[in-house]
């Protein structure tokens, strides 16, 4: 498993929900947590690791503590505006100011099956929402604005430029 950089097509499919949390699930997932750590991320989605499941992983705090799956996670409730500097591990160099929600309201299922109330804010609520993103398809490129989206355009290309089924180097 290794981390899928743009503009592989799986990052913009809109993946399907897990409809079974197995032993596979549970090793895909600790795999993940893995490739996140090793690229000093707080997030992943599984489409970044070429896997195109409704499943993400967060560890705000970086302790390894902290680190959690959600399965078919869903944000039921969004307040408040932040524009904060963002970065995705799909597009390594390149962050931009984006908008999000202050805060969030979620459930989803764990490992266990077990579905869970989630409420955070700041980073953490920053974090669901730009994984949550992922697995609709969606990158944070989208959410840039025009002029932020043109002085990257240059990464963008030599992106593009690269991807030929290599992956880009970190």
């Amino acid at each position: 498993m290794n981390i899928v950089f743009y503009p592989d097509p799986v990052l913009r499919q809109k993946t399907k929900p897990l409809t079974e949390i197995n032993r596979e699930v549970c090793k895909k997932a600790e795999e993940m947590m893995e490739l996140m750590h090793q690229a000093q991320g707080v997030g992943l989605a599984a489409p970044q690791a070429g896997w195109p499941v409704r499943l993400f992983i967060i560890d705000v705090d970086g302790t390894s503590c902290g680190e959690k799956v959600f399965i078919n996670p869903v944000i039921v409730e969004e307040q408040g505006d932040l524009n904060k500097e963002e970065g995705c591990l799909s597009f390594p160099g390149i962050t931009s100011k984006i908008i999000r929600a202050q805060r969030i309201k979620a459930h989803a299922y764990t490992l266990k099956g077990q579905k869970i109330e989630i409420e955070a804010e700041g980073l953490a609520a920053r974090a669901w929402q730009h994984e949550l993103d992922h697995l609709n398809g969606e990158l944070f490129i989208d959410k840039m604005s025009p002029s932020n989206r043109l002085a990257i355009s240059h990464q963008l290309k030599e992106f593009e430029r690269l991807y030929k089924g290599a992956k880009v180097p970190v």
